[in-house]
């Protein structure tokens, strides 16, 4: 018999439907709500917690690509001790989840859990690995399935949110001011964010980047009406793929190169405005 699996019961689906929701909210711009998810993340996220823990384990197993098979192997081997050994709690877990489903159900909607979220299948093969439910037999088929996954190269473009480290930050920040000779304040609170976005899982990076994203837009699309560009077709065609470009961020994973352009972007809307 197939074990169905209950999304609801999944750490990192719960944390991932959240901040598509914050996403909705921040676009929106409807500040009360956006105030409450982000409480609701820290609150039950908080560093400690069995969610925040297993959302941990969950993100090794589903961003680990492109290793060899003795990294994957060990690796898997090493999230299943963690997830499995006495210091984890699976009453506490349940608990934690039952109170986060509460709290979407009343504060939010029971349509939150509707979010398509990308790579859902993998969050529910890594579900099923977790599980007590499992069947041996069928656990082997899901840790090979796994174990092949992380081996796997990445596909052009997926390149995700990462943590970076000062020499990282230093070396990126150095290239951008040879480029651009100076960073505009909006582009330190940028790298700011970014740099910063391993310690909250990205919240405050992914919040930023979509009010930043809805001003440039405005300042572009505002730019259509400059008498330099209004008569010039091919002036009109290049800010409309800026747009266009801006636009297609919000359904992309956060990268280092999508902050790359959208440095470039924010020096070309303050061109504009000045």
């Amino acid at each position: 018999m197939k074990m169905k699996h209950n999304k609801k019961r999944n750490s990192l689906f719960l944390y991932e439907t959240l901040i598509r929701e914050l996403t909705k909210a921040v676009v929106e711009k409807n500040s009360k709500r956006k105030d409450s998810i982000l409480e609701m993340v820290r609150t039950h996220f908080k560093k400690g917690s069995m969610l925040a823990r297993e959302m941990e384990l969950y993100n090794i197993l589903h961003e680990t690509r492109e290793v060899n098979q003795y990294i994957a192997e060990k690796l898997l081997h090493e999230v299943k001790c963690a997830r499995f050994g006495e210091g984890f709690s699976e009453e506490g877990l349940f608990d934690e989840q039952t109170a986060i489903i509460n709290d979407i159900n009343k504060k939010l909607s029971p349509s939150v859990f509707s979010n398509f979220i990308p790579n859902y299948k993998n969050l529910a093969t890594i579900s099923q690995i977790f599980s007590n439910r499992t069947t041996v037999r069928k656990r082997v088929v899901l840790e090979e399935s796994m174990i092949k996954k992380m081996i796997a190269k990445k596909a052009p473009g997926g390149e995700g949110l990462e943590p970076v480290d000062n020499i990282v930050y230093n070396t990126f920040v150095d290239k951008f001011n040879q480029a651009y000779k100076g960073l505009l304040s909006e582009q330190n609170k940028l790298l700011k964010e970014y740099i910063m976005s391993f310690n909250d899982n990205g919240i405050g990076l992914k919040v930023y980047l979509n009010e930043e994203i809805g001003r440039l837009k405005d300042c572009i699309s505002e730019s259509i009406k400059n008498e330099e560009i209004k008569d010039d077709p091919e002036m009109i065609k290049k800010t409309k793929s800026v747009i266009d470009l801006l636009e297609g961020f919000k359904s992309q994973i956060v990268s280092r190169d999508i902050i790359k352009k959208v440095l470039k972007i924010q020096s070309l809307a303050n061109e504009i405005k000045n």
